[in-house]
C-alpha cells in the first residue's frame, strides 16, 4: 500500500468530492461522483448494497479516484488503488459521519428500507498529491511570475 502523502489526506477531510472508476463486466469504466473519506492510508467511500460501483468493487479489486478541491481545480488528488474489504460492519455509522461533513445533519436521511449501506476500503497503489504543491507546479508558477516582470 501506498501511504497517502498529508496534503492529500488534508484534501480528503475537507468537504470535497471524488469521482471515482471502476470497471464493468466488459472492461468499461463506470463514474460516478461520491463522498470520500480516509482511515490513515485507506480510502474510504461509501455506497448501497447492490449499487453498480458496490457490484464492480466486488468483482473487480481494481479501482480509481480523483478529488478536486471547487475553489482550486490545481488543488486535487488522483488515487489509483485496489479494494481491500468491502463490509456492511460500520458502514451504517460511517454514512451518518459523512452525513455530518456534507449536508451538516447528524444521522442519514435518505436512507432506503431494505437498503444497507457498503463500506468499500481502498488500499492505493499510485498517488498523485495535488499539483499546486508539487515542485512541478512550482517551478511553472515561478516562470510565470518571471513572465509577468
Amino acid at each position: 500500500m501506498k501511504p497517502l502523502p498529508d496534503s492529500v489526506k488534508k484534501l480528503i477531510e475537507a468537504k470535497v468530492y471524488a469521482n471515482v472508476a471502476t470497471l464493468m463486466k466488459d472492461g468499461s469504466p463506470h463514474v460516478t461522483q461520491v463522498w470520500v473519506d480516509h482511515d490513515g492510508d485507506t480510502v474510504l467511500i461509501n455506497t448501497n448494497e447492490g449499487s453498480q460501483k458496490h457490484r464492480n468493487a466486488v468483482r473487480n479489486p481494481m479501482i480509481a479516484l480523483d478529488i478536486c478541491d471547487p475553489t482550486n481545480p490545481y488543488n486535487m488528488a488522483v488515487i489509483r488503488g485496489r479494494v481491500s474489504d468491502v463490509t456492511f460492519d460500520g458502514a451504517e455509522e460511517h454514512v451518518d459521519r459523512m452525513a455530518k461533513k456534507y449536508l451538516g445533519q447528524d444521522k442519514y436521511q435518505m436512507r432506503q428500507p431494505g437498503v444497507r449501506r457498503v463500506l468499500i476500503k481502498i488500499e492505493p497503489t499510485h498517488v498523485m498529491a495535488p499539483f499546486d504543491e508539487s515542485a512541478r507546479w512550482k517551478a511553472w508558477d515561478a516562470q510565470k511570475k518571471q513572465d509577468e516582470r
